[in-house]
């Protein structure tokens, strides 16, 4: 994929954000571009998964490109082409529910919308504890929604978080080659 060029989008699933930080890797290895866009959130907040000073220093390193986090730095990547695939990884609950309702308040969500608009592919990595329940109907929604795809996904822990669902990181870079040719990679349900 030398020359392609994805938009990277990452929001506030922070317990998955090595996951989605290892595949970045991956993909600047495999030869592609990154663009890296966060949302306020995962811009901002310091957790137990992470100081964001030195995850934005990671992510900065990987990409060799600073970080669009804020609104009006994400509408540009539209009309100025910027991206030829757009991934969200980790795509929380809260911006299934954002994306399938059309509400554009973060710069995710802006990205999203604006590489939409000019018909390219957006690829989604969920990880939401609430993937079986409220989140249900907006990952049905999207899975219906032209140029949206998804890595494929299952519950990761059905014992003790019965309505929790995660992408399988690992195929990323498969999920990203298929969207790139409008097609969604099978099975999406592991």
């Amino acid at each position: 994929m030398t020359g392609k060029t994805v938009g990277f989008a990452m929001c506030g699933s922070f317990c998955t954000f090595s996951k989605a930080m290892e595949q970045m890797k991956i993909l600047k290895a495999l030869g592609y571009n990154i663009l890296p866009i966060m949302s306020f959130n995962a811009y901002s907040t310091d957790t137990r998964f992470g100081k964001s000073s030195d995850i934005i220093n990671s992510v900065e390193k990987i990409t060799e490109n600073q970080i669009i986090h804020t609104i009006c730095g994400a509408e540009p990547i539209g009309p100025k082409e910027m991206c030829d695939v757009l991934l969200i990884a980790p795509c929380t609950g809260n911006t299934l529910g954002k994306l399938s309702s059309g509400i554009t308040d973060t710069p995710v969500t802006m990205a999203a919308k604006s590489h939409l608009r000019i018909n390219r592919p957006v690829v989604l990595s969920i990880a939401t504890n609430d993937g079986l329940g409220a989140s249900a109907q907006n990952i049905g929604k999207l899975m219906n929604t032209k140029n949206i795809f998804f890595v494929p996904f299952s519950q990761d822990d059905p014992v003790k978080k019965p309505n929790s669902l995660v992408a399988d990181f690992q195929m990323i870079p498969e999920a990203l080659e298929k969207a790139l040719k409008k097609t969604q990679l099978q099975p999406v349900i592991k």
